[in-house]
């Protein structure tokens, strides 16, 4: 007992109760924000109609001969992801090296690459996707810009992260055998990070095909458009068929991408 740090330091337990006490103070402050008016008289039939769309869904909706479907739409988030992932991977590598600081001689260098891949990690998905919509139109290629100008900043950021922790001795070797900047990065640098950019642009792919099912909500392509007609028409048959698809499309994204990055890392 005598060894214990709360009783010989008593303002270690004391500092404690205060994060405690401040906590819970925001919590407080927090929910008196809110603005709460009632539940609404029919928000028990909605939910049981909610629920029974969920469990009989539309299975019609599938594959539609002569129309947009759970299908193509699928495919076509599927498609917006990985074009957004493929341009983001490519894009944020200078980034990357601009931001890491092995790679740069000045830390203000360094610095202000990061503070440059945070900037466009500030704005959101969808923001960005509304501000595409309004310069290229509705549709999937709003989307596209949209995913792969935010993933840039997040890539960007791991990438330079991998870039940061690679083991020096190489390149000093190659540095002594009188190679260039070049030969240097090709033969030391790349072999060694790109095993974690390829795992991290997998990582990203996954949170992209999540970021485009929300993206097509606001018209920028997608099973989000459907999904946002099909919930204003009150669908909750072709809703409940919908959600199911993006259930089961993420969960094999997943685990595919999963598999594939324990065999590269």
């Amino acid at each position: 007992m005598k060894n214990n740090p709360l009783i010989r330091r008593p303002w270690l337990r004391i500092r404690w109760w205060l994060v405690a006490v401040v906590i819970v103070s925001l919590y407080v402050w927090s929910f008196t924000g809110i603005e709460f008016s009632g539940i609404r008289e029919n928000a028990g039939t909605v939910t049981v109609a909610i629920l029974q769309g969920m469990i009989s869904p539309d299975w019609d909706y599938v594959y539609l001969a002569d129309g947009e479907d759970l299908l193509r739409g699928m495919i076509d988030t599927l498609a917006i992801a990985l074009l957004g992932t493929f341009i983001s991977a490519f894009l944020c590598i200078p980034f990357a090296f601009w931001a890491s600081t092995n790679m740069n001689r000045w830390k203000w260098s360094s610095g202000i690459g990061k503070f440059i891949l945070s900037f466009i990690r500030t704005f959101p998905e969808i923001v960005m996707a509304i501000m595409f919509i309004k310069a290229v139109g509705p549709g999937a290629y709003a989307g596209i810009l949209a995913l792969g100008l935010h993933s840039i900043g997040m890539l960007g950021k791991l990438y330079a992260e991998a870039i940061e922790k690679i083991d020096r001795g190489p390149a000093e070797a190659l540095l002594a055998c009188g190679a260039n900047r070049l030969q240097v990065m090709w033969y030391a640098v790349i072999p060694q990070v790109l095993p974690e950019f390829m795992s991290y642009t997998l990582y990203r792919f996954e949170i992209n095909v999540r970021s485009a099912t929300i993206l097509g909500i606001i018209g920028a392509g997608g099973i989000g458009t459907p999904l946002i007609f099909a919930l204003d028409s009150r669908n909750w048959s072709r809703v409940g068929i919908i959600l199911l698809g993006i259930i089961i499309t993420v969960s094999v994204v997943d685990m595919i991408s999963n598999y594939v990055r324990r065999k590269i890392v």
